[in-house]
């Protein structure tokens, strides 16, 4: 109890501390710093789980560490009641209020299961789950990961969607306050993502449109639908601009509740 006190104490300071806020549009370097500044420091939790409750893209697992019984949230996961757990990079949480359980924790560790990735949501799977972590630290630590784009993606030139709604990258960027609220269809390839953040996944989307000194060559896109780096796919999705996700990122542009095809 002691340890797990001590990092949440922890926790607790680093998220009050005031903190710079990168513009949405910040460079790798600053978006890496950013995190490094919000993020506590890194704890695991072992123990046996008593209990399960699933409430995508989370797994919320009752342990028994050592004499307190704690709860933790990991990606989803099969995990049997009986079985023996690491929880790796355990943030806590205090008063966390699961708006899918319907349920308030005193404290719960947010983590990711020794021994496998971050998961995501199936693909196709509707409707955006509302559970995340609330505290400005944690808000900052997945904006940053979602907010970076790629480096180096060499050349990327995709041939236009097809259909009336269907637009370039570059084009999304330019007609951003007509197409506000509207769907849109955009060609492109894959150049980051990141599936499993705050109940999404994130793609960078590029088409060969657009120049990055303008900051219009590479759009993002949250979906519950998977893909991966270097795949070309066709995104339906609804233009939203000046979305604000808090913890100082925003997007001039994004496209959300979109849908995959190849």
């Amino acid at each position: 109890m002691r340890r797990l006190s001590a990092v949440l104490l922890v926790a607790v300071a680093v998220a009050g501390c005031k903190k710079s806020e990168p513009p949405a549009a910040a460079p790798p370097a600053a978006i890496n710093a950013m995190e490094a500044q919000v993020a506590p420091p890194s704890a695991s939790l072992k123990g046996k789980v008593l209990e399960r409750l699933d409430a995508p893209p989370y797994s919320y697992l009752k342990i028994q560490s050592g004499k307190e019984e704690v709860w933790a949230a990991v990606p989803k996961a099969e995990v049997a009641k009986g079985a023996e757990v690491t929880v790796l990079n355990a943030m806590p949480m205090a008063n966390f209020e699961s708006k899918t359980l319907k349920r308030k924790f005193e404290v719960v560790f947010f983590g990711t299961l020794e021994g496998s990735a971050p998961a995501a949501q199936p693909a196709g799977q509707a409707g955006a789950p509302a559970d995340m972590p609330a505290s400005p630290a944690g808000r900052a630590q997945q904006h940053a990961k979602a907010a970076q784009g790629p480096s180096n993606v060499g050349d990327v030139k995709v041939p236009k969607a097809s259909g009336a709604d269907a637009r370039t990258v570059a084009e999304v960027y330019a007609q951003k306050g007509a197409l506000k609220e509207k769907p849109v269809t955009i060609r492109g390839k894959v150049v980051k993502f990141n599936p499993g953040i705050m109940g999404k996944n994130w793609v960078h989307l590029q088409d060969g449109s657009g120049k990055a000194d303008k900051q219009d060559n590479d759009i993002t896109v949250t979906t519950q639908d998977m893909t991966s780096v270097g795949e070309t796919v066709v995104v339906k999705g609804t233009v939203r601009i000046d979305k604000d996700f808090g913890a100082g990122y925003a997007y001039p542009v994004i496209i959300e509740e979109a849908k995959l095809s190849k």
